[in-house]
C-alpha cells in the first residue's frame, strides 16, 4: 500500500521542487547558443522549437535560484548565472533600454517590450539576489527605472501592456495580468532589498486591480481594459484560439493568484482591508472554478459559467499556494483541507510520475491534450513557486498551527 503524502512537510516540499528541476536540467541548457531551451516532450526529450521567450528564461533564472537558496547546490547555481548571462547579452536591449519579447538563437525574433515580461525580468533578478548573485541589484533597479520611464502610468497608478522597441508606439490594449506578476515581482524586490519604493509600488497595484478595478465588475478579475482602464467585456471574446495573457473571461486562477499575493503583500504593509481582500477573491475562484464532477479548477468563466473546461497546471498550483498561505495566515482549517483537496488531485492528474515535471494541460475529465510537456514559457514556474511559498509560510509560523 502506498504510504500517504504529507503535503504539508518541509522536506517533501523540497524533494519536490528538486524532482522538478532535475527533469529539465541539464537538457535546459543550450551550450552552443546560451540561455535555456524552452520545448519538451513528456519523457523530457527536447521538441523542434528554436524560440527562446523572455518569461520563459527569467522563469528558468528563478526555478534555479530556487534550488540554490534551498540547497547551495553548485549546478543550480550555475544553471541560474547561465540563464542571467544570456539575459543580460542578448535579451537586453543596449540601445533603447528593456527586453525583447522572443529570440530565435541569439537573434531577436520580436522586439516588442512587455510589461508582462519585464515583470518576469524583474522576478528573475530579485531572486537571483536572494541567491546571493549581488550583480543582481543594479539589474533590479535598472529595470525598474526602465518601467518608470516607459512603462508606468502615473495618473491610473498602473502599467500599460507594452511599446515597441523604440518605447515609441504604445498599444492602446490595458490588462491587469501585466500589473498582477508586476506586483509579485516588486514584492519579492522589497524583500531583497528593503527599499520601500518596491513595495509602495506593489500596494499601490495591488490596491487599484483589486479594488479600484473590481468596482467595475462586481469583484469580479477581470483581465481586459480600455486605454482609460475601463472594462473591455468583448476583448478576445470571439477569438477561437486562448489567449494565456489576454484571455478572455474571469480566470479563477487569477482571482485565487491575487489572494495569495495579497496575503504576501500584508506581511509588510498590514493595512486593514488587505486579508478580507484576499479572502473574498480567494472564496470567488475556488467557488466558481471547482469541478465537482471531475475535480480540478476550470480555466475561464463567464457569467458564472464555465467557457474553457480544460484544466490548466498552473490555476491548481496557485490554488495549493494560496491555501497554503491563508492556512498559515489565519489558521482557519477549511484553508488546509482545501490545500489537501487540490494538492492531491495535482498530484493524482498534473503530476507525471513516470518522467517527473507536470503535465500543462488536461481536458475536463483529465486526459491528456498533448504529448508536448512544455513548451515556449512554462518551465514549471509555478508548481517551484508555490511550493517553495508553502515552504517559506511554514517556516514564518508556529508548526502547531500547520498541523492542525
Amino acid at each position: 500500500m502506498q504510504k500517504k503524502i504529507d503535503f504539508k512537510d518541509q522536506d517533501w516540499l523540497k524533494s519536490h521542487i528538486f524532482d522538478i528541476l532535475k527533469f529539465y536540467y541539464p537538457i535546459c541548457i543550450d551550450q552552443e547558443n546560451g540561455g535555456y531551451y524552452s520545448c519538451y516532450y513528456d519523457d523530457g526529450e527536447l521538441c523542434p522549437d528554436p524560440q527562446k521567450n523572455l518569461v520563459g528564461t527569467c522563469r528558468f533564472i528563478y526555478n534555479f535560484s530556487i534550488g540554490y537558496i534551498l540547497s547551495a547546490e553548485s549546478w543550480c547555481r550555475d544553471a541560474a548565472l547561465h540563464g542571467l548571462d544570456f539575459l543580460q547579452n542578448h535579451f537586453l536591449d543596449r540601445k533603447n533600454g528593456g527586453y525583447y519579447w522572443i529570440l530565435e538563437g541569439t537573434k531577436v525574433k520580436d522586439s516588442r517590450k512587455y510589461t508582462y515580461g519585464h515583470a518576469f525580468a524583474l522576478l528573475a533578478a530579485t531572486k537571483a539576489l536572494e541567491a546571493g548573485f549581488d550583480f543582481a541589484k543594479p539589474i533590479i533597479n535598472n529595470i525598474y527605472l526602465t518601467l518608470e520611464d516607459y512603462l508606468f502610468q502615473s495618473d491610473y497608478g498602473l502599467y500599460n501592456d507594452g511599446l515597441t522597441e523604440d518605447w515609441e508606439q504604445l498599444s492602446t490594449y490595458r490588462g491587469q495580468n501585466g500589473n498582477m506578476h508586476m506586483c509579485e515581482a516588486l514584492i519579492s524586490a522589497y524583500e531583497v532589498t528593503q527599499e520601500e519604493k518596491y513595495l509602495s509600488r506593489a500596494l499601490l497595484l495591488a490596491k487599484n486591480v483589486t479594488l479600484q478595478l473590481t468596482s467595475q465588475t462586481g469583484d469580479m478579475i477581470w483581465e481586459n481594459y480600455h486605454s482609460n482602464w475601463t472594462v473591455d467585456w468583448n476583448y478576445n471574446k470571439f477569438n477561437t484560439k486562448n489567449d494565456e495573457i489576454r484571455p478572455f473571461g474571469f480566470i479563477a486562477g487569477h482571482s485565487i493568484e491575487w489572494s495569495k499575493l495579497l496575503v504576501m503583500l500584508e506581511r509588510y504593509a498590514p493595512e486593514p482591508w488587505i486579508l478580507p481582500k484576499a479572502e473574498q477573491l480567494y472564496r470567488l475562484g475556488m467557488s466558481t472554478g471547482w469541478d465537482n464532477a471531475f475535480g480540478g479548477l476550470y480555466y475561464s468563466l463567464y457569467q458564472n459559467q464555465p467557457i474553457d473546461t480544460d484544466k490548466y497546471y498552473w490555476v491548481q498550483t496557485e490554488a495549493i499556494g494560496a491555501s497554503a498561505l491563508l492556512a498559515v495566515r489565519t489558521g482557519n482549517k477549511q484553508y488546509w483541507a482545501n490545500y489537501e483537496v487540490v494538492f492531491n488531485y495535482a498530484w493524482n492528474f498534473f503530476v507525471d510520475h513516470e518522467f517527473g515535471a507536470w503535465f500543462a494541460t488536461l481536458s475536463r475529465d483529465n486526459k491528456k491534450l498533448s504529448n508536448i510537456k512544455s513548451s515556449v514559457s512554462k518551465a514549471d514556474y509555478h508548481p517551484i513557486e508555490n511550493c517553495f511559498e508553502t515552504i517559506r509560510a511554514l517556516r514564518l509560523f508556529p508548526i502547531k498551527n500547520a498541523l492542525s
